[in-house]
């Protein structure tokens, strides 16, 4: 059976926190015949875009810190990184690892940040959907690679978790053109198992101290969980997650293509618990994303009939522009390039926006919502 350690902490002391990512790790007996001295690990971080500790967007950095202390304590040699959304390039990331708190994190561990923003062609002869794909170089460099996730729901895929976070190997704006060619949640979650099944994580490991409930990954709501999750199996480990969020979690697509792959069942009693377990966690489930629904007119009418209705009345990002700051963000992130700036201000070309919600993730001050037709909040919940 798969496993999946769980260990509590209820806030970001340093203390507390390297306690949890210990007890964690330590519960996964598989990871130390593994890591052992002198190899190179590349610990993945999500740092989606420029947001602070307390924004629950990114990997908090004392848990970042501690997972860093874990791998040098084993020997390693450790390298934090990460291809956040939008131009892959130093500036970019100089200023995404200050303000995330990755360079405190190097400064007090003496670990390196990656600043290499070269990228690779690699052909991943072992994939469903994604057999010839972009990387950033450090990826194929190192190792092993540690993913280090944040517990938010998404407004694309519902969940992310450890094997969402992978799509990070991915540089920038090439995530754009990916997002453009998988734009529905099923290819895309192909495509991220895909990755994941290229990259395979030594371990991963998952931030749900503070967590992102609703318009998640960036502009929902933070919402306290006080856990730290880790499993040498991503699918597993998502598993659980989704199954702490409150949602089934064969609804998550990469769950189900996972368990579709036989990689994973998707089923909690098909995995062991260590640490604290599953039935002492009395979380009330997340907030749901905007954009997502359950049809109550599944099964009731004709699939193609259902599928017209979804897509004719799926929900689209709306711009609030007494909040918007006219940074560009959006149009340089969106995937079908459908947004232009020439007033100054994003104008939206919904007749082809294909609903991945790039927009809504980074955009830096909240401007872009995620609005339903009225009709389909009648038929869908």
């Amino acid at each position: 059976m798969k496993i999946v350690s769980i260990a509590q902490s209820e806030s970001y002391k340093q203390e507390e926190v390297e306690k949890a990512v210990y007890d964690c790790l330590d519960g996964i007996p598989g990871i130390k015949s593994r890591l052992k001295n002198g190899v190179r690990v590349l610990v993945k971080v999500n740092l989606l875009k420029k947001n602070y500790p307390e924004d629950a967007v990114t990997t908090h950095p004392a848990v970042v810190e501690a997972i860093v202390r874990y791998l040098q304590g084993l020997g390693c040699s450790v390298i934090i990184g990460d291809s956040p959304g939008g131009p892959y390039n130093i500036k970019r990331l100089l200023s995404i690892y200050k303000a995330s708190g990755m360079k405190k994190v190097s400064e007090n561990t003496g670990c390196e940040l990656n600043y290499d923003t070269s990228v690779i062609d690699i052909i991943n002869e072992e994939a469903q959907k994604l057999k010839q794909m972009q990387i950033i170089k450090i990826a194929e460099e190192i190792d092993f690679i540690v993913s280090a996730a944040k517990f938010k729901t998404h407004g694309m895929m519902l969940y992310t978790g450890g094997v969402k976070n992978l799509f990070g190997v991915i540089p920038g704006l090439t995530k754009a053109e990916y997002h453009f060619k998988m734009n529905s949640a099923e290819n895309f979650a192909h495509h991220l198992v895909d990755i994941c099944e290229y990259i395979k994580p030594v371990f991963t490991i998952i931030d749900a101290i503070e967590g992102m409930e609703g318009d998640g990954p960036s502009a929902g709501d933070k919402r306290q969980v006080g856990l730290i999750l880790a499993s040498e199996n991503p699918y597993a480990l998502d598993t659980v997650g989704a199954h702490i969020m409150g949602m089934l979690p064969l609804q998550v697509p990469t769950i189900k293509v996972a368990k579709e792959r036989g990689l994973f069942s998707g089923e909690i009693n098909d995995l062991s618990v260590k640490g604290l377990q599953l039935d002492d966690i009395h979380i009330p489930p997340f907030k749901l994303p905007g954009s997502l629904g359950k049809s109550l007119v599944s099964g009731k009418v004709p699939k193609f009939v259902e599928e017209f209705l979804i897509n004719g009345l799926r929900a689209q990002p709306v711009f609030n522009y007494s909040r918007c700051i006219s940074c560009g963000e959006c149009a340089r992130g969106c995937p079908a390039k459908i947004i232009e700036m020439s007033s100054g201000k994003p104008i939206l070309d919904l007749n082809q926006c294909i609903s991945c919600f790039c927009c809504h993730e980074l955009c830096p001050e909240k401007a872009v919502s995620i609005k339903k037709h009225w009709l389909h909040r009648l038929l869908f919940r």
